[in-house]
């Protein structure tokens, strides 16, 4: 291996690539590198396997097609043991196909080039791939406290992104500053994001249109930002499209141009999940902060420094440990047990989980389903007061 080539799965990621000379290697990578980091918009993460074929192609050992037919092979040849693993073939499979939609020089502007978009990339991996969800869905979202966006109904799906489309083909960007036009952009894409004309896959879709999009404009398109601010992203395209009038909240492009202008102004906003969160800036109510219970640390963890107690009320150092660990991801069980460096579940669930949920800093990413295959845990609203104190 050349001092160019270098193992994605070790640890190095595709930036190594974006630095080289070769634009097509710099191309491949970009468009490998988006379609890693879009899958963190539903949580989950390729294989080491996906990245090591990635590294292949993008050095010109196979082709894009070569690369999702032996992503295919492996997992034709490979059982699923757990939930997990069929988290991960998703990952996987999608990545690929989003690198190859990527890498093509080719964009349909049109209901038909956005259904077929969505076909695209979750062929293989839904059954629906492609198709216009029948039912309506509501999604308990982390940005709103588990409040739902109002998405269009059923049959009203395809009226909506027929009216979208034609509305913006017969818009005019001409004369517009590049301030108006990402107003612009934001809107649309905004809109076109709320019909949520599909089961699952809506964002990953809404993100691939929106660069083909961008590009088919004569914007030159740095995917790093949908590439490393995915959830951002969505959590961006939520608070455009919620409004809770009863709580004076009112929807609000604000975010998501602050990401456009980022992406096509070189502009360097702070995008932070939190300030996102409907409630990130309210104070907590006297005397109504629960008081976490002191728990015993894990032999298997090192003995932590003891801590002043907070404002927060907790002097509960695996609390505080967790929050630092949280910050602004959502994590499963296993990635957190990980990044702690602990192997004993039971202990992890008694001294670190429980108390940092029962006192309210902590939840989970579906609280009315425990045992759901893609739960998550996050910081609620006061564990980012508590972050913040911590710093």
């Amino acid at each position: 291996m050349t001092d160019n080539k270098r193992k994605l799965g070790t640890g190095t990621d595709f930036d190594v690539y974006l630095r080289q000379t070769e634009p097509h290697m710099r191309e491949r990578a970009a468009s490998w590198k988006t379609a890693v980091g879009l899958q963190a918009v539903d949580g989950l993460k390729t294989s080491e396997y996906l990245l090591e074929t990635a590294r292949r192609h993008i050095e010109g050992d196979i082709s894009i097609d070569e690369a999702r037919k032996l992503i295919d092979a492996y997992y034709q040849a490979k059982p699923r043991r757990i939930e997990q693993d069929a988290k991960t073939e998703e990952a996987d499979r999608v990545s690929a196909n989003i690198a190859k939609l990527l890498n093509e020089r080719t964009f349909s502007f049109s209901p038909v080039g956005y259904i077929t978009l969505h076909r695209r990339i979750f062929e293989g991996v839904f059954k629906f791939a492609g198709q216009i969800r029948d039912y309506n869905i509501t999604k308990k979202e982390w940005v709103l406290n588990s409040n739902t966006v109002l998405y269009a109904g059923a049959d009203e799906i395809r009226p909506a992104l027929e009216h979208d489309f034609a509305k913006e083909a017969a818009f005019s960007y001409q004369g517009l500053s590049l301030i108006d036009m990402i107003r612009h952009i934001a809107k649309f894409v905004a809109n076109l994001w709320q019909i949520h004309a599909f089961g699952e896959g809506n964002t990953r879709t809404t993100a691939v249109f929106t660069i083909k999009y961008l590009r088919s404009m004569g914007f030159e398109v740095n995917n790093d930002l949908f590439a490393e601010h995915s959830w951002y992203f969505r959590n961006a395209l939520v608070r455009a499209n919620y409004h809770n009038f009863k709580e004076n909240i009112n929807p609000t492009l604000e975010f998501l141009e602050r990401f456009f202008q980022n992406l096509l102004m070189d502009e360097h906003h702070e995008l932070k999940n939190r300030h996102m969160l409907v409630n990130a800036h309210d104070k907590l109510p006297a005397n109504k902060t629960p008081q976490a219970t002191p728990q015993a640390t894990p032999q298997a963890t090192p003995q932590a420094t003891p801590q002043v107690a907070s404002k927060l009320n907790t002097d509960n150092p695996n609390i505080l440990k967790l929050v630092a660990v949280l910050e602004e991801k959502q994590m499963t069980l296993r990635e957190m047990l990980g990044t702690l460096h602990l192997r004993d579940r039971k202990n992890f669930l008694e001294a670190y989980l429980r108390p940092a949920i029962e006192a309210g800093f902590v939840r989970l990413l579906y609280p009315e389903s425990p045992r759901h295959p893609r739960q998550q845990y996050l910081l609620t609203a006061k564990g980012f007061a508590l972050l913040e104190e911590q710093r």
